[in-house]
C-alpha cells in the first residue's frame, strides 16, 4: 500500500469566493441527502442495491430538475455521490454506521474537489475551479508527491481550509519486528491521561474541564440574545471560538504524546476500549469527550503505519486492572475508586494504572484475543482527520 498523507491549510477566500463556497456547501449537502434517500427508498422497498454508476445517472437528473446546481462544480457534486456510495460501502463491508443526513445546523462544512487545481508557490496562491486563485498559507513541502483530492472546509468561527490527501508514490514500510523490550503498554484513563507499563504516568490536562466556567459564561450570553441579532451572532461567534481552542489545544497535546510513544517504542499495546459505552454513563460522558481516547488511539494507528511500527489491541473485557502482574491473582471487587492495592497472594503493591498498563503490554505479548488493526478502516478515519498543519 502506498503512503497517504493529509495536510490542512488555511486559505483566504475574497467576499465573492465565500458566497460561492456556501453555495458549494449546501449543494453538496442537498446532493447528497437526495441521493441517500433514493438509494434508502430502493434498497428499503425494493431490495435494489444501487451502483455509484446510477447515483450519477440520478445527479444528471437532479441537475434538470434544480437548474441552480449547475453554478456548482460538477467535480465537487460527483465527489458527494461518490462520499455516498463509499459511506454504503463501509456500512457494508467494515461496520460503520448506516448513512446518516447531512445537516445545516452541523458544525462544519465541506465539499471536495478532483485534482483539477494550479498552485503558485511564489505567490502562496491556489487555483481552484470556478473559484480562480485564492490566498493560502502554507510552506514549501505541503505539496511533495502528488495531489489526490482537495477538501474545503470552514469552521464555526468562519475560518477556511483546505485539506490536501497526496501520495507520495512511497510504499508504506514493512512492520519492524520487536521484542518484549521494545514494545510498551499504554492504559489510558481518566485522572491520569496515560499510564505506561515503564512505570511513567502522563497526566490528564483535562482541556474542557479547565475552560467549562468561561463555556457556561458564554452560553448564557448565547442565550439571553434574540435570536437573529447581530449581538447574538457575536455571541455565538466567541462561544466557538472557545470551543476551537479546546479542540486545537487536545489535537496538539495528542499529537505530541502519540509522536513521542512512536518514536520511542517499536510495538505498542492497548485496550480495545468501548467508548460509545462509556459516554452513556452521564456522570463521566463528559469527562471521558474531554479525555478524547478515541482520536488519540487514532493518531497512534496512522503514525504506526508511516513508520513500520506495530499496533496491538488487546479485547476489551481483559481484567488488565484486576490482575497482578505479578503471580496473576486477580481482585474480583475491585471498583472504580480503589487506586491502589495490595496483592493478598505475593504482597506486591500496585498502582491501578500501572499495573493496567504492565498487564496489557502482557496480554499483547501472549497474543490473547489481540485484535489486528483494520488499515481499510484506519485509512478511512485517516481522510477525515488529517493532521494540522503548523502555518
Amino acid at each position: 500500500m502506498l503512503m497517504k498523507r493529509g495536510n490542512r491549510y488555511r486559505i483566504y477566500p475574497n467576499k465573492e469566493q465565500k458566497v460561492l463556497m456556501e453555495k458549494h456547501f449546501g449543494s453538496t449537502r442537498f446532493v447528497y441527502n437526495k441521493l441517500l434517500n433514493i438509494k434508502s427508498t430502493l434498497y428499503r422497498n425494493c431490495r435494489i442495491s444501487i451502483s455509484e454508476f446510477d447515483l450519477n445517472n440520478y445527479l444528471l437528473v437532479l441537475k434538470e430538475i434544480y437548474p441552480w446546481l449547475k453554478e456548482i462544480n460538477a467535480g465537487a457534486l460527483q465527489q458527494a455521490s461518490r462520499n455516498l456510495n463509499k459511506a454504503f460501502t463501509n456500512f457494508f463491508n467494515f461496520g460503520f454506521g448506516y448513512p446518516q443526513r447531512k445537516s445545516k445546523k452541523d458544525h462544519h462544512f465541506s465539499f471536495q474537489l478532483p485534482q483539477h487545481y494550479d498552485l503558485n508557490v511564489e505567490k502562496s496562491e491556489i487555483k481552484l475551479p470556478k473559484f480562480g486563485w485564492i490566498k493560502v498559507k502554507m510552506h514549501r513541502d505541503i505539496f511533495q508527491g502528488e495531489m489526490k483530492t482537495l477538501t474545503v472546509s470552514r469552521t464555526p468561527t468562519g475560518k477556511y481550509y483546505i485539506s490536501i490527501l497526496t501520495d507520495d508514490g512511497i510504499e508504506l514500510p514493512e512492520l519492524e519486528p520487536f521484542s518484549h523490550a521494545t514494545l510498551i503498554g499504554v492504559d489510558v484513563g481518566l485522572k491520569t491521561f496515560a499510564a505506561l507499563s515503564t512505570g511513567e504516568k502522563i497526566d490528564n490536562p483535562k482541556f474542557l474541564k479547565n475552560s467549562l466556567e468561561r463555556l457556561k459564561c458564554l452560553q448564557r450570553r448565547v442565550s439571553g440574545k434574540v435570536i437573529g441579532s447581530e449581538n447574538r451572532r457575536k455571541a455565538v461567534h466567541k462561544l466557538a471560538k472557545l470551543h476551537e481552542l479546546i479542540s486545537t489545544q487536545r489535537h496538539d497535546f495528542q499529537h505530541n504524546v502519540s509522536k513521542k510513544l512512536i518514536s520511542d517504542n517499536q510495538a505498542i499495546a492497548v485496550e480495545t476500549l468501548n467508548i460509545k459505552g462509556m459516554m452513556k454513563n452521564h456522570s463521566r460522558a463528559q469527562s471521558t469527550g474531554d479525555a478524547g481516547w478515541y482520536s488519540f488511539v487514532l493518531k497512534l494507528q496512522y503514525k504506526a503505519e508511516w513508520l513500520g511500527k506495530t499496533i496491538l489491541k488487546i479485547g476489551q473485557w481483559e481484567p488488565s486492572s484486576k490482575t497482578c502482574n505479578v503471580c496473576g491473582y486477580k481482585y474480583q471487587d475491585m471498583t472504580e475508586e480503589i487506586r491502589e492495592w495490595q496483592c493478598p497472594d505475593c504482597g506486591t503493591n500496585h498502582d491501578r494504572d500501572i499495573n493496567a498498563a504492565i498487564n496489557i503490554k502482557k496480554f499483547a505479548l501472549l497474543g490473547q484475543e489481540v485484535e489486528p488493526v483494520d488499515s481499510q478502516r484506519l485509512l478511512w478515519r485517516m481522510k477525515q482527520e488529517a493532521p494540522p498543519s503548523k502555518a
